[in-house]
């Protein structure tokens, strides 16, 4: 695939990137079908969000852009929609560029999460869960989780107070979810995600203590949101007793459609 005066584009912002899986998988579709469409990936400083914001308003060839740590909830507070759910996570991580240069923003992680976990074979309605990660991905999937009809949830989280506030707004959401926040109790849980960037760096610690595999159920699911390392020492783990395990990539790669439908470059053309 060439890049050409013509070729549409799309982008992905984030700080690291080499790590994100998306403008991969976004080139490879577009490879296979045919379109003259391009994701570029953009390694984007905090301090220059605002900057790029105003620059996509008037950049005509590009039809929205993804969002990646750490930039969900900055992007957020600068563009003009967001949908329900994104206003409620206060996180956007897929914008799309109207041909009056007006953005609009939503947030796909949990829906990309509960699908990678459909394939999996779990389903979360009268589950329990244990989500490490309070940040926008973790409100993403917890909000996801308690859409899909989860029956218990536990948050934990470096940031107490942000943990707690989210188990404080998803109470008042969904009555019908058992969710709290604080230390691990002692209990089985059907599902331990980590939402945290635990994992990236070879030296970082579990997100969980180890002695937190012995409270999951037989069979239950492990997933861990981080991509690079494909198997974090989280999967490892998991894996080595028995349970099963969903990849940071297997999340991206579910979520493409949903993506690429926000910013209008999948199953319909985008605004001009």
């Amino acid at each position: 695939m060439m890049i050409g005066s013509s070729t549409r584009l799309v982008a992905m912002i984030g700080t690291p990137i080499k790590q994100v899986k998306s403008p991969v998988n976004f080139n490879t579709y577009f490879a296979t079908t045919g379109e003259d469409r391009a994701m570029i990936p953009i390694d984007l400083r905090s301090e220059q969000v605002e900057d790029f914001i105003k620059l996509v308003r008037g950049w005509e060839n590009l039809d929205g852009f993804v969002v990646t740590i750490p930039h969900k909830t900055a992007v957020a507070r600068l563009i003009d929609e967001l949908t329900p759910r994104s206003q409620f996570l206060e996180a956007t991580n897929v914008v799309r560029r109207h041909a009056d240069g007006r953005l609009s923003g939503d947030m796909t992680d949990g829906e990309g999460f509960i699908q990678a976990a459909k394939d999996k074979g779990f389903v979360a309605c009268g589950k329990s869960a244990l989500l490490v990660g309070a940040g926008a991905a973790g409100r993403a999937i917890a909000h996801a989780l308690a859409e899909a009809g989860l029956s218990e949830l536990f948050i934990s989280d470096i940031n107490e107070a942000q943990a707690a506030t989210l188990a404080a707004r998803l109470a008042d959401l969904f009555p019908s979810l058992t969710v709290k926040a604080g230390s691990i109790p002692q209990k089985t849980f059907d599902l331990l995600a980590n939402a945290s960037p635990c994992g990236m760096d070879v030296a970082d610690p579990l997100p969980v203590p180890e002695s937190a595999m012995s409270l999951m159920a037989p069979g239950g699911l492990v997933a861990d949101v981080v991509t690079s390392p494909e198997q974090t020492p989280l999967l490892k783990l998991a894996a080595q007793r028995g349970l099963k395990i969903q990849l940071g990539h297997e999340m991206a790669k579910a979520q493409l459609l949903a993506l690429g439908r926000a910013m209008g470059v999948i199953g319909g053309e985008p605004s001009r």
